[in-house]
Formats: C-alpha cells, structure tokens, sequence
C-alpha cells in the first residue's frame, strides 16, 4: 500500500477556533487555547502518523496587522504557511465578519495549494446563516471546498480528517514514526506558563510577556524547571507578582498542574519576573526567544 504524507497548514483570524481545530485533529493539547486573540506566537507542528500515512499539520498565529516587531515576526509565520503546504484549513467561524484580511484570501486564490474553508463553531448558527455563509465562501474561493465543523464538539473532524488523507500527495514520512511535534518539551512548558498568563490577567499585560525557561531538568520522578517571566515595562512587574506574591503563586500552582498532566510525572517549578524592556520591539531580543 502506497504511504502518504503532506504538510497541512491550518490558517485564519484571531479567535476562530485554529487551536482547538489542531488539538482535536491531533488528539493532543498541543497549542494553548484561551478566549483571547494572539494566544497562538509561533508555527506550532503537530503530527499524525498511521501506518500509511504521516499528516504534518501546523498551528499559525491569527491573520493581524503588525504594530510592533514581535507581530511581524508572528506574520512571517504565516507566510511561510502559505507558501510550504499540501493543503491548506483555512477557518472562519459563524460569528466574525466574513471575508476579512482579503490581501491573504487573494494570495490562496492565486495559489495552486488545495484549500478546504472550514465554517467552525456552527453549534452556534441556524441553518439559514449557515448557508449564507456557504455561499459568500463559495464565490469568494470557488476552487475550495467547504465543510461546517464545531471542533469543540468534534462535529465533522472526522470526516475532514479522511478527506485530507485523500488530498495530501504519496510520499515518504518526513519524520520519525513515534514524533509527535518538531517543539521541544521546554517549549510547551513555557507555553503552559504563557497560556495561564493569558487566563489569570487582563488588559496588556499577557501580551506583554515572553517566557524564558533557564533551565529543564527530567529526571524519572520529576522535572525541575526555572522559569523567567519576561515583561515589557516596571508596572507590570508588580501585576504580574500580585500583592505578596498572589497572583504569581496561583500561576505558578496552576502552571505546575497542567505541567503534571502534559509531562506524566511530578513538576518542580520556580518562576521569576525580569523587566526586559520594550522586547517586542527588539530583533535581538526577539531572536533569542525563537522569533526568527
């Protein structure tokens, strides 16, 4: 039997469920998700290997216009993603207004990569707008397939899951077997560390932090991690630390948990915040924290 492989990249605006989409086609919390826009920084590839087959799928940053650096780099991802994949997801949902970023919507018409628009979150919808929303995509992309799915639900994932196996080109599998991602184990605890940043605090402040992890250590009952907790200004030092220490505590305590869960073992964590100003601003910063 003829093995499969393909480089399926999942693109679209800020909030319309590309996170949870890539979670649920690969069965692991890969990406971190919360109600805020941006949540999602890097390319983040998640792989499904069968017997037969080996489908790369990677996670992009919404579709923004950069104000500071730190989102220029965020959009040379998704550039990247519209050049080097088999297939594209491309998804909106029920709830944003169609058609939005229309310059990245012209550059898939004019390329010859397949692309299926998702219409997500239709839990939400009647049927009527759903099939306004079917036809507006139809005339926009007429080359692209349309599928409504709700990825929460996991209604439709499966079927979408069996026709990018029919898209994606025979070919060898471009990594190992038993790979799960192409991020390393310290990545995803930043990411956890980032992700509860997002849920814990409002306003800027999430989106003025980077986490650094110094040092990861992974012994057979523990992992031992020192984390630094990067902010853009002095102000939000004392946000992010909490009165005596509060708010940091139950980052860290709840961090720690979801670390437990992901890692399979015990977590020893310790955090630490540094003013590290203007970072997002930054080509040096920016590239020491993976932002090429």
């Amino acid at each position: 039997m003829a093995h499969k492989s393909g480089f399926v990249n999942i693109l679209g605006n800020p909030n319309v469920g590309k996170s949870t989409l890539m979670n649920a086609l690969v069965g692991e919390k890969l990406s971190v998700i919360t109600s805020k826009s941006q949540t999602t920084r890097h390319r983040i590839m998640g792989i499904v290997n069968g017997e037969d087959f080996q489908v790369v799928f990677s996670d992009t940053p919404g579709i923004i216009k950069p104000n500071y650096l730190l989102q220029e780099s965020m959009m040379k991802f998704v550039s990247n993603a519209l050049t080097d994949a088999d297939l594209v997801l491309l998804v909106t949902d029920i709830v944003e207004s169609p058609g939005k970023n229309p310059d990245y919507i012209e550059k898939l018409k004019n390329s010859k990569i397949p692309v299926i628009v998702l219409i997500n979150k239709i839990d939400l919808s009647d049927q009527s707008d759903l099939e306004n929303l079917v036809n507006f995509w139809h005339s926009l992309l007429p080359e692209a397939e349309i599928l409504p799915i709700s990825a929460l639900k996991s209604f439709n994932v499966q079927p979408l899951f069996k026709r990018i196996l029919e898209v994606i080109p025979e070919f060898p599998p471009y990594f190992p077997k038993d790979q799960l991602t192409d991020k390393t184990e310290r990545f995803f605890a930043g990411e956890i560390i980032r992700g509860k940043i997002l849920e814990n605090y409002q306003q800027e402040v999430p989106y003025s932090v980077e986490i650094e992890i110094e040092s990861f250590q992974d012994t057979e009952r523990i992992v031992n991690i020192a984390a630094v907790i990067h902010v853009a200004r002095d102000s939000q030092k004392g946000i992010i630390i909490g009165h005596k220490g509060s708010k940091l505590k139950k980052v860290g305590m709840e961090s720690r948990l979801e670390m437990e869960a992901f890692f399979g073992k015990k977590v020893f964590l310790e955090m630490f915040v540094k003013v590290n100003k203007d970072w997002r601003d930054s080509k040096n910063k920016l590239k020491s924290f993976g932002y090429e």
